[in-house]
């Protein structure tokens, strides 16, 4: 049986059935693309940190500038829309280009720089989107559901995705992702709501960073989240070198251990709301936020028999996943309740900046201590980093938040 969201609400119910096969999508092409540099391309450890660099390059270069066009444009819709398209051929050029036999790096590079940038553009048009398709109350409950489909894609989508690049070959495998974006905006073409009007003309791109800075429950959340992210990153950078390597996991079982987050993921989706209800909006956001890093810590204390090591990353795992999607459906929730409608967009464009900005100096500075102190002493670093993030929220306005909060006209 369908929640009684979905059932009552025709156009949230589009938009989900289309970004839970788009989302799918997305980790097929996480496994694939750089199986198709390797494969394809014989790529070499220098080509591939540049391929992801060149993905994540749009999001310090345009998330202010998108943010500030489209609240003067509006139709953040239409944007959304042309991101699908626009991203679904440019994946799909892969599969063909490789076909005739003329698939180059320059193409790969090209694809990945146009398709991160269309990305940035449709999350910060979705940043204002959101709130003309689901109704206050329901915040949290879409949230939840959104976030849901997002926990079980990592599942899903990374097994389909394996699947697919060993059956058709990796550049074959894109195809899938291609599809899954035409068919996200053929439901947004179906959706019968009216748009979120174009915001004001003065003010320029920095207009929501100056919003934030005034705002005491989004600029602590920026800055929690964004130093959450920082020390998790530096952990992300080594996490699969020091398990493979340092505790002697096979790849099956890591597949199998991080295909454990989601189910974490999932659960954690499914009781948020009622998480929520009891305890209040900012408990359970902060409560997320230290769930989110603190198992983590498991990973380097792992120790002793192979089982119990085991066990240990597969209770670090569950646990942070279940944390991580406390952390995301109420830090949206939050937003979508607090931030005024002019300026949606320049204020996700800002938070993006910042909030995405500090994950390439994550991995970065996570390679540079792993050489410089060790693999082990990094990993503890960046687990017990991570909840420095909280010295930012237990002060701020968010602690005593039990509701959705209203909107601050700034």
């Amino acid at each position: 049986m369908l929640p009684p969201l979905l059932r009552e609400n025709a156009n949230f119910r589009r938009y989900f059935l289309g970004q839970a096969v788009s989302l799918i999508g997305d980790q097929i092409t996480l496994v694939a693309l750089p199986l198709t540099a390797v494969l394809a391309l014989h790529a070499s450890p220098a080509q591939m940190g540049a391929l992801t660099t060149v993905a994540l390059v749009p999001n310090l270069l345009f998330s202010l500038h998108a943010g500030s066009w489209i609240d003067r444009r509006g139709d953040r819709r239409g944007v959304m829309l042309l991101t699908d398209v626009g991203r679904g051929i440019l994946i799909g050029t892969i599969p063909v280009a490789y076909a005739v036999g003329h698939l180059t790096w320059v193409q790969l590079y090209v694809v990945a720089f146009g398709a991160g940038t269309l990305s940035v553009f449709f999350y910060v048009a979705y940043g204002g989107f959101f709130q003309a398709i689901v109704r206050r109350e329901d915040y949290v409950t879409a949230s939840s559901l959104s976030h849901g489909t997002r926990a079980f894609s990592f599942f899903a989508g990374a097994s389909i995705g394996g699947v697919l690049v060993q059956v058709f070959r990796g550049p074959y495998a894109l195809v899938a992702d291609a599809f899954s974006f035409l068919w996200s905006a053929h439901f947004l073409g179906r959706i019968r709501a009216d748009d979120p009007p174009s915001g004001e003309t003065h003010g320029g791109v920095l207009a929501g960073a100056r919003w934030i800075r005034r705002n005491g429950i989004i600029r602590a959340e920026l800055l929690g989240v964004a130093t959450l992210n920082l020390f998790n990153f530096v952990f992300s950078a080594l996490y699969l070198l020091y398990i493979t390597r340092s505790l002697g996991v096979r790849p099956a079982t890591v597949g199998v251990v991080l295909g454990s987050a989601s189910v974490g993921a999932v659960a954690g989706s499914l009781v948020a709301a009622r998480i929520s209800r009891r305890f209040g909006v900012g408990p359970t956001f902060i409560a997320g936020c230290f769930l989110f890093p603190a198992p983590l810590v498991l990973i380097p204390a792992a120790g002793g028999p192979h089982g119990l090591v085991v066990a240990f990353l597969f209770a670090a795992e569950t646990l942070s996943g279940f944390g991580l999607m406390l952390l995301d459906i109420l830090a949206g929730s939050i937003m979508a309740g607090v931030i005024p409608q002019p300026l949606r967009s320049r204020v996700s464009g800002a938070f993006m900046l910042v909030n995405n900005g500090v994950r390439p100096v994550g991995t970065a500075l996570g390679g540079a201590l792993g050489t410089w102190i060790g693999v082990r002493t990094t990993l503890w670093i960046g687990t017990l980093g991570a909840l420095a993030g909280l010295a930012f929220l237990l002060p701020s306005p968010i602690r005593s938040l039990r509701e959705v909060p209203e909107v601050d006209p700034g």
